[in-house]
């Protein structure tokens, strides 16, 4: 008996060896206090310049790590020109926003910290705010031994707060690990991802986020103005509408989709995706078994 419940785990342990999809791990290395420290800060609308708007209020994360608008709304009411995309399992990604224009957690902070939309405070603002405020300031102070607080102090406390939010036991995880089995119509939605192509795109720990592609590869789309891909960055005509891959983890969590918010369904996302990206036209069966599978990318959220 104990020879053949060996044999299974090797057997399953070879099947996620050659899966393009990884599990996420239970837990990723942080610093507690420093991760106390930066959820505080997440909270916190003092880091915002009339002081309603709080990281947490763009991601939201009980609720997939996003807002559920179409367009995240800023201070004063501002409203942003892009979809604001989930924080869970960011620290997976190999850069940060939908262009990439931060090459980790600790360098995104502080974009929405300076955006005059999002919340809108100077590196000097938020540090005078921050050194006048008792409980931070001691609380800074034991962890940094000064009695100064600098940008990076800042940015060092909320990235360790974000490295931690993460989604594991999702049950396609569960599945890639042996533990359980998917239903027939999960399996069916899993094995056309990986025929037609998704998963080209789609693949690794978070499912996405490990690599630059455009939208409308193979139908192409108009691009709108002001928006932030890859083009507003390098003015390269080729990375217009080139954007990260967003991670597909939690994504029944996450709707309105896309950098626009412009799909409001996960069944609308996936007819356009496969129209514009891989050049099909899904019936409406195929589509229902390829949303079944991804509702398996739900995970544990944090606590």
């Amino acid at each position: 008996m104990k020879s053949f419940v060996l044999l299974i785990l090797l057997v399953s342990t070879l099947l996620y060896a050659i899966e393009p999809i990884a599990p996420i791990p239970q837990s990723v290395p942080h610093h507690p206090e420093k991760a106390a420290l930066g959820k505080q800060l997440f909270f916190d609308p003092i880091l915002s310049k009339d002081n309603t708007v709080s990281c947490i209020s763009c991601h939201d994360v009980a609720n997939g790590g996003s807002d559920g608008h179409k367009m995240s709304i800023g201070i004063f009411k501002r409203r942003g020109t892009m979809n604001s995309p989930t924080v869970l399992n960011s620290t997976f990604n190999f850069t940060q926003f939908w262009n990439g224009r931060a090459k980790n957690l600790r360098e995104q902070v502080l974009g929405p910290l300076h955006n005059p939309v999002e919340m809108g405070l100077s590196t000097r603002e938020i540090i005078f705010r921050l050194e006048n405020n008792l409980g931070y300031k001691k609380a800074f102070r034991q962890i940094t031994h000064r009695n100064t607080i600098t940008a990076d102090d800042i940015t060092e406390m909320i990235a360790e707060y974000e490295k931690t939010l993460i989604t594991p036991n999702a049950k396609f995880d569960l599945f890639l690990k042996g533990k359980i089995s998917l239903s027939p119509q999960e399996k069916e939605g899993y094995t056309l991802f990986k025929t037609l192509g998704c998963i080209t795109c789609h693949n690794g720990i978070n499912i996405g986020g490990n690599s630059f592609q455009k939208m409308g590869v193979i139908i192409p789309l108009e691009r709108a103005e002001n928006v932030n891909d890859r083009y507003a960055m390098t003015k390269r005509e080729v990375d217009k509408n080139v954007f990260k891959v967003p991670t597909l983890r939690n994504i029944a969590l996450t709707a309105p989709y896309f950098h626009d918010g412009s799909s409001l369904t996960l069944q609308d996302a996936v007819k356009r995706m496969s129209h514009h990206n891989l050049g099909l036209k899904l019936s409406n069966q195929e589509i229902a078994y390829i949303v079944a599978f991804l509702k398996t990318l739900t995970g544990e959220l944090p606590k």
